[in-house]
C-alpha cells in the first residue's frame, strides 16, 4: 500500500511547532523570515508562508507588518479552552514569575466546592504570579492525586515559559481537558492572600474560580484566584482541538 507524502507545507509547519514546543522560539520573538524559512528547508517562498499561517491560525504566532511572524503563545486559547498569564506576561515584554509556596500531595482539608467536584483525594499546589517581580495573583490548585504521579518541586520552575501551569499539565502529566467554566468576582482579600499580594487585608480585590473537564465531563483541576489589578479575556470555542501532526 503506497502511502502519500505529506504536503511540503505540513511538513515544514509541523518541524516549526516542534521547535516551539522545545523552546526553541520563546514567547514574544520574532521567527526567521520567510525567505529564511523556505531557503532552510529547501521549499518555495509560497510554501513557508503557508506553514507560518497555519501556526498564526492556531494561536501560536501573530503575524505583524513590518515585524514578520511572532510567537505569540505556546498554549493557545483554541487548544486548552484557557489563556495562559505566562505567555500574556511575556507578549506585553516584561517578565512573569512563579513562586511555589507549597506542595501537598493529599490535602487533607480542601474547600466545600473542592469537595463537591473530586469524590477522591485530592492535592494542592499553592503558587505566587507575579509580574516583574511584584505579586500579581495567588492561584491554589486542586486536581486528584492519582493524576499527578511523583508530583514535586522540580516540575514548578520559577522563571522562563516552561512556568505555565496549563503547560506542566498537559506536558509532564499528560491531563487533558476540553472545556472550563470560569466565575470571576469581587471580594475583600483574605488575610492570607493579603500576605502573599502585599496589600492590606480586606483590599477589594478579583476572585477567579474556575473548573476544568475533560471530554467524558469529569473535572480534571480547580483552580482558586486572588488577583490585583484588572483582567483580559479572549472568547474563543469551548473545545479544545488537538494540535495538528
Amino acid at each position: 500500500m503506497n502511502m502519500r507524502a505529506a504536503p511540503k507545507y505540513q511538513v515544514v509547519h509541523d518541524e516549526l511547532l516542534r521547535r516551539l514546543k522545545a523552546g526553541m522560539y520563546s514567547v514574544g520573538t520574532r521567527l526567521p523570515s520567510e525567505e529564511a524559512l523556505a531557503q532552510s528547508f529547501a521549499v518555495s517562498r509560497v510554501t513557508a508562508r503557508r506553514a507560518l499561517e497555519l501556526l498564526v491560525e492556531a494561536g501560536y504566532l501573530v503575524s505583524r507588518q513590518g515585524s514578520g511572524y511572532l510567537v505569540n503563545t505556546l498554549s493557545p486559547p483554541e487548544t486548552t479552552c484557557l489563556t495562559s498569564f505566562t505567555d500574556m506576561v511575556l507578549r506585553e515584554g516584561r517578565m512573569p514569575g512563579a513562586r511555589l509556596i507549597e506542595i501537598r500531595e493529599v490535602d487533607e482539608t480542601p474547600p466545600e466546592e473542592v469537595t463537591a467536584l473530586f469524590d477522591e483525594p485530592v492535592a494542592l499546589i499553592r503558587r505566587l504570579r507575579t509580574i516583574d517581580g511584584a505579586p500579581k495573583l495567588l492561584v491554589s490548585t486542586w486536581l486528584p492525586r492519582r493524576l499527578v504521579p511523583g508530583l514535586s518541586k522540580a516540575d514548578f520552575p520559577e522563571e522562563g515559559q516552561d512556568q505555565s501551569i496549563l503547560r506542566i499539565l498537559a506536558d509532564r502529566f499528560k491531563i487533558d481537558w476540553g472545556r472550563a467554566c470560569e466565575t470571576v468576582g469581587s471580594c475583600a482579600a483574605p488575610p492570607d492572600a493579603a500576605k502573599w499580594l502585599g496589600i492590606a487585608a480586606d483590599t477589594p480585590i478579583l476572585s477567579q474560580a474556575c473548573t476544568a473537564f475533560d471530554d467524558a465531563q469529569k473535572p480534571v483541576f480547580f483552580d482558586q484566584v486572588y488577583r490585583v489589578g484588572p483582567i483580559t479575556y479572549t472568547l474563543v470555542g469551548a473545545r479544545r482541538e488537538a494540535d495538528p501532526a
